[in-house]
């Protein structure tokens, strides 16, 4: 197939085009820049100009196109303006979902896990639940896999808080890592028990090709490779790498220390990717998060 991928040059999305590639798919790039262009016609794609605010090429792209991924991602940060960056989101996935009508062309889009049932496992098969922490990008989802029910072979892969391996800059285990750089300690909340999911960037580009190939309309998917790895374990193993002690910290002081991840950092969120890897064989492979961190590759930038 000929698939147009946004978010072609990003951490999970350039792993997606990789995979495409090798599985002797065509990729046509979104490239908002000459470097962008660049990066992508070295690795074999074709390239389509233009930005996820530009509605009108997101649905020329799809309608040149046998499917779509979308992969982009605006990175959060203390600065970020949550709700704009879900309306444009938003935005983008209906405006190509609008093109894709009634083709049964595959959509797979980026979604996530954590937050949507705290404290308890969450599966593919869970009621959707609006809650502080998922309502916003929620929406995105919802409007999605609504598509399958108008002629678009629609997915969601729901990515683990912690898509982890090598070229993560601005995920949450490098953000971790710079907070405790930053600070001198590597922390946790209370005990540290609660529990973040975590899969390979490989692993979740590997989904994204399943759900491209064969996933039906209206299909969520989990890319979770480990279901629950405690916080402590991950604070731990940032300090052994740095040479930091892991400190408990009251939850009264995750704020003033994680700044704008304090609201994720105590979630109990363990999810599983079960019916996942029933229904489309998907096996991931690749280092788990504890080993990934021990290699070494996130403390050398």
């Amino acid at each position: 197939m000929r698939i147009f991928v946004a978010g072609a040059t990003g951490y999970v999305g350039s792993s997606v085009v990789q995979e495409l590639l090798e599985a002797g798919h065509q990729v046509v790039g979104l490239a908002r820049s000459d470097t962008a262009a660049a990066a992508l016609t070295g690795v074999g794609v074709d390239i389509h100009r233009g930005d996820i605010d530009d509605l009108g090429s997101l649905r020329a792209a799809a309608a040149a196109a046998d499917g779509v991924v979308y992969a982009a991602n605006k990175h959060i940060s203390e600065t970020t303006d949550s709700a704009a960056r879900a309306q444009v989101e938003l935005n983008a996935v209906e405006a190509i979902g609008a093109e894709l009508e009634g083709t049964g062309k595959p959509f797979a889009v980026t979604s996530g896990v954590i937050g949507r049932t705290p404290g308890h496992v969450l599966t593919e098969d869970t009621l959707a639940v609006a809650n502080p922490i998922n309502a916003l990008r929620l929406r995105v989802e919802t409007s999605v896999l609504a598509m399958g029910e108008r002629g678009v072979r629609s997915s969601s892969i729901r990515l683990a808080p912690t898509v982890h391996g090598h070229g993560d800059a601005r995920g949450f285990i490098s953000t971790l890592i710079g907070i405790a750089r930053a600070t001198g300690m590597s922390a946790f909340v209370g005990d540290g028990s609660n529990r973040w999911p975590s899969a390979h960037r490989r692993d979740v580009a590997t989904l994204f090709r399943l759900a491209v190939e064969s996933a039906p309309a209206g299909t969520p998917l989990h890319a979770v490779a480990e279901e629950e790895v405690p916080f402590r374990d991950i604070a731990e193993a940032i300090g052994r790498g740095l040479g930091l002690p892991a400190v408990s910290l009251a939850a009264g002081d995750a704020s003033e220390h994680f700044s704008f991840l304090a609201p994720l950092v105590s979630l109990d969120s363990p999810a599983s990717s079960a019916l996942t890897r029933k229904r489309f064989g998907w096996q991931p492979t690749h280092l788990t998060l504890i080993a990934d961190i021990e290699e070494g590759h996130y403390f050398r930038h």
